[in-house]
């Protein structure tokens, strides 16, 4: 699928893994240039690990996609991208039903894992391919809403269900109702109450909502958790700020629809964001010296860097990132958490850092954030760096998880990973 030209000098130590300060950030710009996919992608040899599904496959199925708009980001390699990530969609679904991934990411535990669902969504309505969008979305919420608004995962984070609040309206605003409208809005809303429910008892106690993060370290059951689950059953700011988020969307559409409900939805989310907000500003150091954010209110040991602990990365790679596509922060503490992941270990090559690996999933919360902060040229080198460097260098499937130079396969494939070209790319023409 081909390689890249115009390798850059490499007059830094680009290789260096344990500099706390991406290696490859620092030597841009270049000549008053930003990061460029050919420059970034000459860097380091090609990703090695195994296709996915069958390489020609994948090409037949990117040779018939017809997207509005048309893919033409000015780079083909960013183009086939895109497109791959696109087909990928398909291949990874067994008919309307999620998989969210293959090997042992294919087993049936991981299916209503909500970040496939929400990726695969963003990513066909960002390029027309509404219908597919539709029918997926209709069968996760027929299938995967209990009928009390919970979903029927072992771990979800709260964080999620606001973002499926966001997909629904996301999906609303861009395919319209059609196929979708009247069998989905009830399970929308199951979720919007659930998250009701639980925002009325954070109000009583003028609190945060307390949960699970991720589901990496849930037992699923916040009635029944270990001693070490039971410590991630926090406040977590990016769960309370995605669920303020995603109820001030279901608000939105509600108000347009002549919902009588949306005023108390809006007035619960407006209240939630303001505590979120004050919390937040009462946990973080006022000291710009201090970099370490916690990312819950009880307090989180301060780490030495950004992959010195479990908490550490999975702040980096996915806490902060979805604090950041919440739009809760003002700007000033939105470029705090960009500022510190850049100075305190948090990247390689614009990718997110994660212990001792590379684990870019969530990026598309990031570099939405940098969207929103306008911040160009951080956005051109995580996205330009995962294309080159966490997909395969010759059938571009993206892993889960990647390890440091030389890039190979970590953990296997994975949709939400192969989604974030197709989900982000086309932001390149509105920073």
């Amino acid at each position: 699928m081909g390689r890249y030209v115009n390798a850059m000098p490499r007059s830094a130590n680009i290789s260096n893994t344990d500099a706390l300060v991406d290696p490859v950030r620092g030597t841009f710009p270049r000549d008053g240039r930003l990061p460029d996919l050919d420059s970034v992608g000459g860097l380091f040899p090609p990703t090695s690990g195994d296709p996915a599904f069958d390489p020609e496959m994948i090409r037949r199925e990117v040779g018939r996609l017809v997207t509005v708009p048309e893919v033409n980001t000015g780079h083909h390699f960013l183009d086939l991208s895109i497109k791959t990530g696109l087909a990928f969609i398909d291949a990874t679904f067994k008919g309307d039903h999620p998989k969210y991934g293959v090997k042992h990411y294919g087993d049936e535990r991981h299916d209503a894992f909500p970040p496939t669902i929400i990726a695969a969504v963003d990513a066909l309505t960002s390029w027309g391919l509404h219908s597919r969008a539709i029918r997926l979305f209709r069968y996760w919420l027929a299938n995967f809403v209990n009928k009390d608004g919970t979903i029927h995962y072992y771990g979800p984070a709260l964080s999620e269900y606001g973002q499926l609040l966001h997909t629904g309206v996301l999906l609303h605003e861009r395919a319209g109702t059609e196929g979708w409208w009247d069998e989905g809005r009830p399970a929308l809303a199951r979720m919007a109450g659930y998250l009701m429910g639980l925002c009325a008892t954070a109000e009583r106690n003028h609190d945060l909502i307390p949960g699970v993060p991720e589901a990496d370290i849930s037992s699923g059951d916040p009635n029944n958790l270990s001693d070490s689950a039971h410590s991630e059953y926090n406040r977590y700011f990016h769960n309370s700020a995605w669920i303020a988020r995603g109820l001030t969307r279901w608000a939105e559409l509600m108000e347009m629809t002549g919902d009588r409900e949306s005023t108390c939805l809006r007035v619960a989310a407006d209240r939630l964001a303001q505590r979120t907000l004050a919390a937040i500003k009462d946990s973080w150091p006022a000291d710009q010296r201090e970099w370490w954010c916690s990312p819950q209110i009880e307090k989180a040991p301060a780490p030495s860097s950004l992959t010195a602990s479990t908490c550490a990365s999975y702040t980096n790679y996915r806490y902060w990132p979805e604090l950041l596509s919440s739009r809760l922060l003002p700007r000033k503490l939105a470029n705090k958490l960009v500022d510190a992941r850049l100075s305190a270990g948090g990247q390689f090559c614009g990718m997110t850092r994660f212990q001792d690996h590379i684990d870019d999933w969530p990026l598309a919360d990031y570099l939405y954030g940098l969207a929103v902060l306008g911040r160009k040229d951080d956005f051109l080198l995580s996205l330009y760096g995962h294309v080159a460097y966490h997909q395969a260098g010759e059938h571009l499937t993206a892993y889960e998880q990647v390890t440091l130079p030389p890039f190979k396969e970590m953990a296997p494939y994975c949709l939400p990973c192969q989604l974030v070209a197709a989900r982000t790319a086309s932001l390149l023409g509105h920073h």
